[in-house]
């Protein structure tokens, strides 16, 4: 481990203080006010040029290194989700429905010590580091917003980079994989027609809730029979609603999920057959089926050149770490939006420790990670902004 973990560890305490303040007050996407006025002023007292109000409570903040050089954004997400946390900690959220459920409290206190510690070295900087703290993640529509409001010009970046925690694995654990790292979303709504009547004489209607069950049974055939077995999708059905009573059929049932792929020709082979299979059954028991289907956000795709320096950086800074290197899931990020326009790595730090009982999934209501992941984020996006200003 090198300086820069040093420096990660002596601003531990300002690290953590920030993080727990945040998990006592979070906010919900394009309602992060208390939290940009911190981060604005956490940054106006390094002397940064910051601004405001981007996509409604979006921050960004220019750090100018003490040498001419290209520009490189780190972006931190920094909203929280609508739910009940049941945690039993001292910084537990005041704020009813509302948490910090994966981890941005956390992704916001280590970009805001990284600027500490880079601030420190500034007159060694080669080059901008443009931070971007960014509303509305968990919406997917932030990152697209900031973009539409000019976040990628005056500077325009080089590279983009970000990092998000992980507690499905360890403290020390690296994940950064070259290409596809997220799924891109969509998400789906089918509204199946039929005929009400009397629960008792089902003969006389046309039931909507057996075609809805039809074919959500019928869609999971997409992916095991119209995909290729070596590529990989999901199709889900999230939420069902119809019906108000035990001896009425509904008129309607609606249908609610998500489709996620990595690739957009396996994401139009599903579209299709999404729309055949939900149209052509609900045709067959008498009702119709109105699909309508929402493109929330592409793939994270990670540049091989700079996922390749990430690795080896990773191994540089923790030699007895682990750095996976074919590591992707299937949940979604926008960061997406900001890396089709500009080459970036988007990478994951492990933060789980079952020892200490930290190990609940993200968007879990006991959710909390280890505080011991923090040093370590910063280090490896600390050493890398600095590697890649200086070999540019």
């Amino acid at each position: 481990m090198n300086d820069y973990y040093a420096d990660a560890k002596r601003l531990f305490e300002y690290t953590q203080t920030i993080r727990r303040d945040l998990h006592r007050h979070p906010e919900l996407g394009f309602h992060e006010t208390r939290t940009s006025t911190i981060i604005a002023r956490e940054l106006r007292g390094l002397g940064l040029e910051v601004a405001t109000g981007i996509a409604e409570t979006g921050v960004v903040a220019l750090l100018n290194g003490g040498k001419p050089g290209s520009t490189i954004l780190v972006r931190a997400d920094i909203d929280a989700l609508p739910i009940t946390e049941q945690n039993e900690v001292e910084f537990r959220s005041q704020n009813d429905g509302v948490m910090h459920a994966c981890g941005h409290d956390g992704h916001i206190a280590m970009a805001l010590t990284i600027a500490r510690i880079l601030s420190e070295h500034r007159e060694e900087l080669a080059g901008i580091v443009k931070f971007v703290f960014q509303p509305a993640e968990e919406l997917l529509s932030g990152a697209k917003r900031m973009i539409e409001e000019g976040v990628l010009e005056n500077p325009k970046p080089k590279y983009a980079l970000a990092m998000h925690l992980w507690n499905e694995a360890p403290v020390g654990w690296v994940g950064v994989s070259a290409g596809p790292i997220t799924a891109g979303a969509d998400s789906f709504r089918v509204r199946i027609k039929g005929k009400g009547g009397h629960g008792g004489l089902p003969h006389q209607s046309k039931d909507p809730i057996l075609a809805a069950a039809q074919v959500i049974v019928a869609l999971q055939s997409i992916v095991s029979r119209d995909i290729d077995a070596q590529e990989t999708a999901v199709i889900s059905v999230t939420t069902v609603r119809g019906g108000e009573t035990f001896n009425v059929i509904p008129s309607e049932v609606e249908l609610l999920g998500t489709i996620r792929t990595y690739k957009p020709s396996i994401r139009s082979i599903i579209i299709e057959r999404f729309k055949q299979i939900s149209e052509c059954i609900s045709a067959s028991m008498g009702c119709s089926a109105d699909v309508e289907i929402n493109y929330l956000t592409p793939s994270v795709i990670n540049d091989p050149d700079l996922a390749a320096q990430v690795q080896k950086k990773a191994h540089e800074i923790f030699p007895t770490g682990t750095v996976d290197t074919e590591f992707r899931i299937m949940a979604s990020e926008d960061m997406a939006y900001m890396m089709e326009k500009v080459p970036g790595c988007y990478f994951y730090i492990g933060s789980n420790n079952p020892k200490k009982g930290l190990d609940a999934a993200h968007h879990d209501p006991h959710f909390n990670f280890d505080e011991e992941a923090l040093p370590h984020g910063i280090a490896l996006m600390s050493a890398l902004i600095v590697e890649l200003l200086r070999d540019q």
